[in-house]
């Protein structure tokens, strides 16, 4: 096993072991790609997800957002294109009886190319599968499978079925009696949501353009490639925003938007290095630009974020499929038009396995006999799970009953852990893996003075600080205001 794939297994681990993420159902032997968050995980993804609105809502003056219903009218999936075309091209093995998407199979081969320095064949190998991906020639994606001596990771053989299309949706019925009832699917984005909903929101909340609409929630597709862990789920959450604009204007928001949510994303410490652009070769029906803001996991470069420029689709697909107008008056211009959207759509399950590899690390502590691996999960303090432990140095003499009072205060403003179980130095050590930023210590002096230790998790140093100072010094590093004013 190499040292990436070590990594990205001690992370998975790691998010069990310390309450990130469950498999779901796990008592009666899990359900294929579908996971719960844990105490901590439930935590940071909440802390994620707020950064993300305050970011897209709070801090942008045309920019409101909205929670729409995850049960749709049939026909928004039928206008939206979903119903027809939302598919994926599968292949088979027949040996390992395991199914696969095939473009991502030919994806990896081109890594593999570009790793071992042939860039001849990887960009040749590259150019035939978006070509046979823009044609939907699913003969040809088969063909380049074979001609490439793909194998099956499980078997690895190359006896493989024919390329065949295969839907995402899943579907369900509304109604009281079966033989009456409709079918209505789980949506598969959020987008569409927005869009039925972009006249009730300009005209009450008199937007003009350009505006955008936020939203945030649950998405759902029948994934059958389900691997990597959270990196591609049946049941996933979307944090996306539809920017509405001038005709026109759609490239120039394009690349405002582009730049601006990978600042986003740089804004929390990760290394530009990490972090690419890919630009769609093929793209969708519904676009005229594309990009995909990738990161390098320990498994590759993946796409977290996407920004596309959706031209006006979806507005004028749902007019003509609803018979109702979704044009809007510019009085700049004095003129009705369907507007054009540039959409950013990130998903937040990827954000957050995102963040767990970023933040998971061994370091060497201590010297001589005392030396110890310790592991640190060096998340953004404005994100981690828990902002603050207390520990009382012992259980008698007081000392939890100060612990307890300092916690009664800080907790009306940080999620606060009291502890007091365990030498000083383990739950130091348990802190650090759930990465908390800072561990307040209570002594006997503390009863003397009102003093305690304040410990830093990244440099493990240690300061004496007043009681009264904790809220201030705390607040100021773990504020998201720390990171906007970046």
């Amino acid at each position: 096993m190499s040292q990436i794939e070590d990594l990205f297994k001690k992370v998975t681990s790691h998010a069990k072991e310390y309450g990130f993420i469950f498999q779901s159902s796990e008592i009666y032997d899990g359900l294929s790609a579908v996971y719960d968050y844990g105490q901590n995980g439930v935590e940071l993804k909440n802390n994620i997800r707020e950064y993300w609105w305050k970011s897209m809502v709070q801090l942008h003056e045309n920019i409101v957002g909205i929670d729409a219903a995850i049960f749709m009218h049939p026909q928004v999936w039928k206008a939206s294109g979903h119903v027809d075309g939302f598919s994926d091209p599968m292949i088979d093995n027949k040996d390992s009886k395991k199914r696969y998407r095939a473009d991502q199979l030919l994806e990896e081969q081109i890594e593999k190319y570009e790793k071992k320095g042939k860039t001849d064949k990887a960009k040749a190998l590259s150019d035939a599968m978006n070509a046979a991906l823009n044609d939907n020639n699913l003969v040809a994606m088969h063909d380049l499978i074979v001609e490439h001596e793909i194998v099956c990771p499980i078997s690895g053989t190359r006896n493989w079925t024919d390329v065949r299309q295969f839907n995402l949706m899943f579907s369900t019925q509304m109604g009281s009696v079966a033989e009456d009832s409709d079918a209505v699917y789980l949506r598969p984005e959020t987008a569409q949501g927005i869009f039925v909903n972009f006249l009730n929101v300009q005209k009450t909340g008199r937007m003009k353009i350009p505006f955008g609409i936020a939203q945030t929630g649950k998405a759902f597709r029948n994934e059958i490639i389900a691997r990597q862990f959270i990196m591609r789920m049946r049941e996933f959450e979307q944090m996306e925003m539809q920017f509405f604009v001038r005709p026109g204007t759609e490239m120039e928001w394009f690349e405002h938007w582009k730049q601006t949510r990978l600042n986003w994303h740089l804004a929390l410490g990760t290394a530009n290095t990490k972090y690419r652009f890919h630009d769609h070769e093929k793209l969708a029906h519904y676009a005229n630009a594309a990009t995909d803001i990738e990161f390098e996991f320990p498994f590759g470069f993946r796409e977290v974020e996407g920004i596309h420029s959706r031209t006006d689709f979806d507005l004028r697909n749902h007019q003509e499929f609803s018979g109702k107008k979704l044009q809007y008056f510019d009085p700049e211009t004095n003129s009705n038009y369907i507007p054009y959207v540039v959409e950013t759509s990130i998903g937040l399950d990827r954000m957050f396995l995102l963040l767990m590899c970023s933040a998971y690390k061994e370091e060497e502590v201590g010297e001589g006999d005392r030396k110890e691996t310790r592991v640190v999960l060096a998340l953004p303090p404005q994100l981690a799970p828990v902002k603050v432990a207390i520990f009382p140095l012992t259980k008698k003499d007081g000392l939890p009953e100060k612990a307890r009072e300092i916690m009664d205060v800080l907790k009306l403003s940080f999620r606060c852990h009291y502890e007091e179980k365990d030498a000083i130095g383990k739950r130091y050590r348990r802190h650090d893996a759930i990465g908390t930023p800072f561990c307040i210590t209570v002594d006997h002096e503390s009863l003397e003075n009102n003093t305690v230790t304040l410990r830093y998790r990244d440099s493990m140093q240690q300061e004496r600080v007043a009681i009264a100072d904790l809220e201030k010094i705390i607040g100021e590093q773990t504020s998201l205001r720390s990171i906007f004013a970046r």
